[in-house]
């Protein structure tokens, strides 16, 4: 359980930051219909948008019945991760776990309340942008996943020399 610990407060961390900014962003700033903006810095805006489906708006909720189905496709891959977590040895893995689990809570408590998920930080370079709109919980699942792909991919861990026998 001790494990676990770190990858949960993490997960928990990330979720009440995201739902804390998106208050302050659609309630104290009054940035909730739209085409609502605020500019804060010249290559970054305060944008309110609605993302009715998954990562890159794809498999758009147009319907009760989608909604409810994204909620529960969303909820399974958040069980599986939160699963993974448990089981994970690693604690930068664990911690990148946690990253993932606390944005799908974010995003998956937005789309039971509203229906969507409400993204809002704009970023761009004149009118290059690189990302959609997005939020909180977005950029932490993006974190976690690109640290979890590069130790993947790039991060060897060291083996045990087979010819070094511990029981010698």
């Amino acid at each position: 359980m001790t494990r676990l610990r770190a990858g949960l407060l993490i997960a928990g961390v990330v979720f009440v930051v995201d739902q804390l900014v998106k208050w302050i962003v659609t309630g104290p700033m009054g940035i909730d219909f739209l085409g609502a903006y605020r500019t804060i810095l010249p290559v970054f805006d305060l944008r309110y948008t609605r993302n009715e489906g998954v990562s890159l708006g794809m498999l758009r909720a147009e319907t009760e019945t989608m909604r409810w189905l994204l909620v529960a496709f969303t909820g399974a891959i958040a069980i599986g991760v939160a699963v993974w977590m448990t089981r994970e040895e690693k604690p930068v893995d664990r911690a990148a776990l946690g990253l993932v689990l606390g944005g799908a809570l974010g995003n998956i408590l937005d789309r039971i309340r509203l229906g969507y998920v409400v993204d809002f930080a704009d970023l761009h370079f004149g009118e290059w942008r690189p990302f959609l709109v997005f939020n909180v919980a977005d950029a932490a699942i993006t974190i976690g996943v690109l640290i979890l792909l590069v130790r993947a991919l790039l991060i060897r861990e060291k083996r045990p020399d087979p010819s070094e026998n511990v029981h010698a």
